[in-house]
């Protein structure tokens, strides 16, 4: 298939040149040309331009000057400046800013700008050609994504329905009746629970849009903590929470903030802990919420401090799924929030987090 000649716009104020420029290049490319910045503005107007060549001295405006004017515009074809003099500032200027792919000095030579152009055609179609290529991998992103989405979504319903037969198991006393085999079920359905809800998770953190609600910091720990204490008991909360000013923020991205800084603060305690203890203190002023969650429980090596919130990433005593911590990085990044952790091994743990008030 043959492919259409590449369109060049040529832009300067002295006929003679545009002259011939048209009888050196008219067959090789599609040109148009114009005597000033505003006609060439016309046909950009009405024609998707490759390349545009442009004369630096020109009245009123000079080719730099009008390469930054369309440079948002009109930010794919690949600019030439041609310029019979020599203005370093103009010309350092003008490369600095990305508005021009090349100068040559007038009067040009045919082969020099011949070669230009046509090496400025050829960037033209790498930009053009990665941005398609960032499209459909976005699209195939996106496909994969809710894919994932959609087949997490369905296991849960028959998950559910084991979790329910186990509970039933339970309440009629026949947990125990057949060894352990009533117990593996149970864990082995409560792990695949939580690999799913971290994949919805994961998912809606990246799709949903941040929204602005009236957040009650009491209200969401007292609840994040009512849901996930029930795998530990044994946990003691100290709660001190001051919201002497309203806070509005995310509070999808909150609560999967605080749910795995929580319900990491108690998976990770010491079984042989007498006294398991988590300090969450939130301070609340008018331009930010200051969260500090602390246990005192197995602790982090300094080595993986710094890989904790990478994606998967698991030590020898992680008992998840390696994407809680990156979840709660990312979501905060949503939200314009900051994250710190300080840990001593078999001492515990302290995540501080600065969140932005929206109010």
């Amino acid at each position: 298939m043959t492919r259409s000649p590449v369109k060049v716009l040529y832009i300067d104020d002295e006929e003679n040149n545009l002259l011939a420029f048209k009888a050196s290049f008219r067959r090789q490319y599609e040109i148009y040309t114009a005597n000033s910045a505003a006609e060439g503005l016309k046909v950009l107007e009405n024609l998707q331009v490759e390349v545009i060549i442009a004369d630096q001295k020109m009245p009123l405006t000079t080719g730099v000057e009008f390469f930054k004017s369309i440079s948002d515009t009109y930010p794919d074809p690949v600019r030439i400046l041609l310029t019979g003099y020599t203005d370093i500032s103009a010309l350092a200027d003008a490369i600095n800013h990305g508005d021009i792919y090349r100068y040559i000095t007038k009067p040009w030579n045919d082969l020099e700008l011949h070669n230009s152009i046509k090496n400025a055609h050829d960037a033209y179609r790498a930009k053009i050609d990665l941005r398609n290529k960032v499209k459909e991998l976005e699209k195939t992103n996106d496909e994969l994504n809710r894919f994932i989405y959609s087949i997490s979504h369905e296991l849960r319903a028959p998950l559910v329905s084991v979790i329910g037969i186990v509970n039933l198991v339970k309440m009629e006393g026949l947990y125990h009746s057949s060894g352990e085999y009533w117990e593996l079920i149970e864990s082995c359905s409560n792990k695949l629970d939580y690999y799913i809800q971290k994949t919805l998770q994961y998912y809606k953190n990246n799709k949903n849009l941040s929204d602005r609600s009236d957040i009650n910091f009491k209200k969401l720990v007292d609840e994040i903590i009512d849901l996930y204490s029930y795998t530990d008991r044994d946990t003691q909360f100290n709660l001190n929470i001051n919201q002497p000013h309203p806070f509005i923020g995310d509070a999808f991205r909150l609560e999967v903030i605080l749910g795995n800084l929580i319900s990491n603060a108690i998976k990770y305690q010491k079984d042989t802990e007498v006294h398991k203890i988590v300090d969450i203190n939130i301070d609340v002023n008018l331009y930010s919420a200051e969260i500090s969650i602390t246990d005192n429980g197995l602790g982090i090596l300094n080595e993986h401090l710094e890989k904790i919130f990478t994606q998967f990433f698991k030590t020898k005593n992680n008992k998840g799924s390696g994407l809680g911590l990156f979840i709660v990085k990312e979501a905060l990044n949503k939200i314009n929030g900051k994250i710190s952790v300080k840990s001593s091994l078999n001492q515990g743990t302290t995540f501080k987090i600065t969140i932005p008030n929206a109010n």
